[in-house]
């Protein structure tokens, strides 16, 4: 897949996957990474790269404090990763909302967003 204009790069990337807002630079990128088609599973993927180094390291410090049988502390590692992917599906249109207006971006009016009217 060829680069895009204003693509920040696996350290800027990874800083705006744990929620940092980018350079200005980076506007184009962030709006095709939050408005083109498939940015619902590009929000999943920024959440595992986030979810799972810490399931890994929590996983790791359960094995080696906590009495229980391995198979115990591998489900209740699925159990946390299961549910925050579904949290993160779930409320995606809220997350990518909140991510343009940090960028300075106005969020598509989609009447699917499911906001009280006001």
């Amino acid at each position: 897949m060829a680069r895009l204009p204003g693509d920040p790069g696996p350290v800027r990337w990874l800083l705006f996957a744990i929620g940092f807002r980018l350079p200005p630079q980076h506007i184009d990128w962030v709006r095709h990474e939050l408005t083109d088609a498939g940015w619902r599973g590009r929000t999943v993927l920024r959440h595992l790269a986030v979810i799972l180094p810490v399931c890994a390291i929590l996983a790791v410090i359960a094995a080696v404090l906590l009495p229980a049988p391995l198979w115990l502390i591998l489900m209740t590692i699925a159990l946390i990763l299961s549910g925050s992917i579904f949290t993160v599906a779930a409320y995606a249109d809220d997350i990518r909302a909140t991510r343009l207006r940090q960028h300075g971006l106005k969020p598509p009016n989609d009447p699917d967003l499911g906001h009280p009217a006001h």
